[in-house]
């Protein structure tokens, strides 16, 4: 599931990098061993902090068989009337890609496991972006090939939504220099907002 951050001209300096090895292990760990009766109440905050949004189209995640299942985020913003977008993962080195989702439409196999809508590519107003860790300062541990980082370069205008357990949180997430904070975090205790 790792890949490496990007290319080498766009990686993390090695200290960063091994901090961020390390760190990763241990929040996978918390992530894997969650109490996953948290994970409905997660999905409730998280589907009233998209909808309070003013974006209409919300990239969404299609979880793999260890994280928390988001579908329900997915259906709640389906059924307010918003165009629910699941992300292609590209070649590596490339921004993710957004099809359309809804409920009855074809899903596909896609790269490390994930699932891809057979739907038209379109560019979301806010993405929910899955976190490994989080910090207080809106700093993301993500599995480390980048893509949302990439991805959220390039639609500088969009709100980043990260979710994740309260568990996952730590003192300090070290970061490189193509790493981008995010907007608000949403666990199953609170709503943090970094703007």
């Amino acid at each position: 599931m790792v890949a490496p951050h990007s290319s080498p001209l766009q990686s993390d300096p090695p200290a960063v990098a091994e901090a961020k090895k390390q760190l990763r292990a241990r929040c996978l760990a918390a992530l894997k061993n969650r109490d996953q009766t948290l994970d409905p109440l997660l999905c409730r905050r998280l589907s009233e902090s998209l909808l309070a949004l003013e974006a209409e189209r919300i990239a969404c995640v299609w979880p793999l068989p260890h994280e928390l299942d988001v579908r329900p985020v997915c259906h709640a913003l389906a059924a307010a009337g918003r165009t629910v977008l699941l992300p292609e993962t590209p070649p590596r080195g490339h921004p993710l890609v957004f099809r359309v989702w809804t409920p009855d439409c074809v899903m596909q196999a896609g790269r490390f496991g994930t699932c891809v809508p057979d739907g038209p590519v379109l560019t979301p107003q806010a993405i929910m972006v899955p976190l490994v860790g989080f910090d207080r300062r809106g700093n993301r541990l993500g599995y480390g090939g980048g893509y949302y980082d990439r991805t959220l370069s390039t639609l500088p205008h969009a709100d980043a939504v990260g979710y994740a357990l309260a568990a996952q949180e730590v003192d300090h997430i070290p970061t490189g220099p193509y790493d981008h904070p995010l907007s608000c975090i949403v666990t199953e205790k609170e709503r943090l907002h970094f703007d």
